[in-house]
C-alpha cells in the first residue's frame, strides 16, 4: 500500500480505538459538563481555499500546446488582450443580432466531444483523492473503488470489509439491514462468549440468505471476525454453516472494533468535480441546456414531464395563491440533484462550476476565491442584483432557490480593488476553447 492509503487505514483504526475508550473530556471540566457538550452539533466550518498546484498549471499549459500543435503554420494569439478582444467581438455580434460561433464544451476526461453543443456541461464527474487524481463519472468510480478495496483485503481485512459494505452497495436500506444482522451476530458472541448456539450461522437461514449473503463485503467481515465455512449435519442432512472459532478470534476487543466500524458507516467518499469552465458571453448564451444527470428523475419521468407542458401552461392561466406558487416552485426544484452556477465578471467572461443542490453559498464563494488572481474582498450578487445576507452564506443552494442553474454577478467590495479577475492558468481554459474552435474551422475548410 502507498503512504496515503496506509495513513487512511491508520486513521480509521485510531478513530475506532477512541470510540472504544468512550467519550473524552477536558481536564478542567466536570464529567457532567462534558456529557452536555457531547450533545452539541459541530458548527459549520467553511472550506479553506486551495491554490492550484504546479502540476495543474503545467497540465493547462500542455493542453493549450496540444490545441495549437496540429497546425503550427497558423499563429494564434493567446494573450489576455486577445481574449478580451474576442469577448468584445462577441458582445458586438450579440448587439447586432449576428450568429456567434458555437464551440464544443470542455470535458475533464478524455472523451469524444459529440454531445449536443447546447449542453452547458456534458455530465457530472467526481474525484476520489484517496485512490487517484482522476476525474471520472460515478459509474467509473464505483468499479475503481471495488477494485481498490479488493486489493487491500490481504493487508487490512477488517476495516476493508466494513468499507466494502458501505462503499460498494448502493441500496442503503439493504445495507442497513445487513449491518444490523452482522452486529447482532457479533453482539451475541460478545455478550455470551460461552453460548455455542451463537457460534453457528446456517447459510440457508432466511435472514442470512436474504440480508447478509447478497451484500458485497459481508462474508469478508465474518471471516475476519473468526467465522469459517464448514459442512455440518443438520436435521439429518449436511448443510453449510459459518462457524465461529474462538481460536481465530484474537479477543473480544476485536469483535467490538468490527461492530463499531460497521456502525460508524465510514465509506470512501467521492468529491464532486466542479467541471470548471470559462465561457465568453456568446458561449454562455448558447450553452444553457442541462444534461440528464442533473435530474433526480428517471429518463421516463423526464419524458412524462415534457409531455405535460401543455397542462402546465394551462395552469399558468389560473389564479393561484402565493402558497400555491411556492409549493409548485419547491416541487419543481426537487427534480434536480445538481446546480450549474455561473459567475459573471465585469469583463464579460463567465466562470462556471457544478455544485450539489445541498452545498452552501459559502462553497460557491470558496470556488470563486480559488480561481481569482487577486482574492481581495468581493461580493456575489444574486440573479436580480440583490446582496446576500450574512446568514445566506450557510444556506444551501436549494434553500436560496439557486437551482437548477443560476447566474451570480461578481463585484469588488471596495473601490481600491481593480485589475484582472481570473488567474492566468484559469484563463487558459477559455484560450483553449477558442483555439479548439479555430482549429476545427481550419480542418473543416481544408480541401478534400
Amino acid at each position: 500500500m502507498n503512504e496515503k492509503i496506509k495513513k487512511f487505514f491508520a486513521r480509521k483504526k485510531l478513530d475506532a480505538k477512541f470510540k472504544l475508550a468512550g467519550p473524552g473530556h477536558k481536564l478542567t471540566e466536570s464529567t457532567a459538563s462534558s456529557a452536555t457538550s457531547n450533545n452539541k452539533k459541530p458548527a459549520y466550518v467553511p472550506q479553506t481555499s486551495r491554490e492550484l498546484t504546479d502540476a495543474t498549471k503545467q497540465a493547462a499549459e500542455a493542453a493549450l500546446a496540444r490545441m495549437g500543435g496540429p497546425r503550427k503554420d497558423y499563429a494564434f494569439n493567446t494573450s489576455l488582450a486577445a481574449i478580451q478582444a474576442q469577448v468584445r467581438r462577441e458582445l458586438e455580434a450579440e448587439s447586432k443580432n449576428k450568429e456567434p460561433l458555437e464551440v464544443s464544451p470542455r470535458r475533464p476526461v478524455e472523451t469524444e466531444l459529440i454531445a449536443s453543443p447546447l449542453l452547458a456541461v456534458n455530465g457530472i464527474y467526481y474525484k476520489c483523492p484517496i485512490i487517484s487524481e482522476e476525474v471520472l463519472s460515478k459509474d467509473e468510480w464505483r468499479v475503481k473503488i471495488k477494485e481498490f478495496l479488493l486489493e487491500q483485503l490481504e493487508e487490512e481485512r477488517g476495516i476493508t470489509a466494513c468499507l466494502m459494505i458501505h462503499s460498494c452497495n448502493y441500496n442503503r436500506a439493504k445495507v442497513t439491514d445487513c449491518v444490523n444482522v452482522l452486529c447482532k451476530y457479533l453482539e451475541n458472541i460478545i455478550g455470551n462468549p460461552e453460548e455455542t448456539k451463537f457460534h453457528k450461522i446456517r447459510c440457508s437461514n432466511a435472514t442470512f440468505y436474504d440480508k447478509v449473503l447478497p451484500i458485497f463485503g459481508a462474508l469478508d467481515l465474518l471471516l475476519e471476525a473468526g467465522f469459517s465455512k464448514q459442512i455440518l449435519e443438520h436435521n439429518g442432512n449436511d448443510e453449510e454453516f459459518y462457524v465461529f472459532d474462538e481460536k481465530k478470534a484474537e479477543a473480544v476487543e476485536k469483535l467490538l472494533f468490527l461492530r463499531d466500524s460497521l456502525r460508524s458507516e465510514d465509506k470512501i467518499e467521492l468529491e464532486l468535480d466542479r467541471n470548471l469552465q470559462v465561457l465568453s458571453p456568446a458561449q454562455a448564451t448558447k450553452r444553457n441546456q442541462l444534461p440528464l444527470e442533473f435530474y433526480a428523475l428517471t429518463p421516463e419521468e423526464i419524458k412524462r414531464e415534457q409531455q405535460q407542458k401543455a397542462d402546465v401552461a394551462e395552469k399558468q392561466m389560473v389564479l393561484r395563491t402565493k402558497a400555491m406558487r411556492e409549493k409548485e416552485e419547491l416541487r419543481e426544484i426537487r427534480k434536480y440533484k445538481f446546480s450549474l452556477v455561473r459567475i459573471r465578471f465585469p469583463d464579460g467572461l463567465y466562470l462556471q462550476g457544478t455544485f450539489s443542490v445541498y452545498e452552501k453559498l459559502i462553497d460557491v464563494i470558496n470556488f470563486v476565491t480559488e480561481n481569482l488572481e487577486d482574492a481581495n474582498s468581493f461580493l456575489l450578487l444574486g440573479p436580480t442584483g440583490h446582496k446576500f445576507e450574512e446568514d445566506d452564506y450557510n444556506s444551501t443552494l436549494f434553500d436560496l432557490r439557486l437551482v437548477p442553474a443560476t447566474i451570480l454577478n461578481f463585484q469588488w467590495n471596495c473601490e481600491t480593488s481593480s485589475g484582472g479577475f481570473l488567474k492566468p492558468e484559469v484563463m487558459i481554459l477559455v484560450q483553449s476553447i477558442v483555439a479548439n474552435e479555430y482549429l476545427q474551422l481550419l480542418k473543416h475548410n481544408e480541401p478534400t
